[in-house]
């Protein structure tokens, strides 16, 4: 992850972010902090929204704008964060950036406040969620007879079924693949690969 450099690189003022600055800008900046502040509490859960259905139509009511409107407005503001995050970039330069695309004083300025109070925490969290891939606990396995497609056919194709329970920091969850004999050889070439490259490591 990069340390204190800007964000003027990769923020570019595309149409769609011209658009999104247009209606950011038009927001009340009490809400809108409110906002950011929503936003950057689940930035770290890259599976999980900021906000469930429910609330985001409850979200278009009191910020005045349509669905697409919404989306362009927390897809923006993500996008942004994300970079703050990628660059671990001061609030100032935070600030700098945000003005440089359009952003209002005021809105920059909330940006930079809920930066600089959130972003510290954020930035080690994505790194940790970064370093700190799914763990594989356990592995399962079973044999599969698949018919053979054809009614004339008697050969039945015999199939492994893994089943690779992994876990994060939050969760746990079963993956199941299957292979044929084929594609079972072949996985088991690339391991005897990947163990061959750790084992020149070690």
């Amino acid at each position: 992850m990069r340390t204190d450099t800007t964000m003027a690189s990769l923020v570019k003022e595309t149409q769609s972010i011209k658009e999104a600055v247009t209606y950011i800008n038009a927001i009340d900046v009490t809400k809108f902090s409110r906002l950011l502040t929503r936003i950057l509490q689940k930035l770290h859960l890259k599976e999980e929204r900021s906000f469930s259905e429910d609330e985001e139509q409850k979200l278009q009511t009191a910020l005045d704008l349509e669905k697409q409107a919404l989306h362009l407005v927390l897809e923006t503001v993500s996008f942004l964060l994300e970079q703050a995050v990628y660059h671990n970039v001061k609030p100032s330069s935070l600030k700098q950036q945000l003005e440089n695309i359009h952003v209002s004083p005021e809105k920059a300025e909330a940006f930079c406040q809920a930066w600089a109070s959130a972003g510290p925490d954020m930035v080690e969290k994505i790194r940790q969620r970064i370093f700190a891939p799914k763990k594989l606990e356990h592995v399962g396995w079973q044999m599969n007879l698949q018919m053979a497609r054809s009614s004339q056919a008697k050969l039945k194709a015999p199939h492994a079924l893994l089943d690779l329970g992994v876990r994060d920091e939050d969760k746990s969850e079963n993956i199941f693949v299957e292979f044929s004999h084929q594609e079972l050889l072949e996985f088991y070439n690339k391991l005897e690969r990947i163990q061959a490259q750790l084992d020149s490591l070690t």
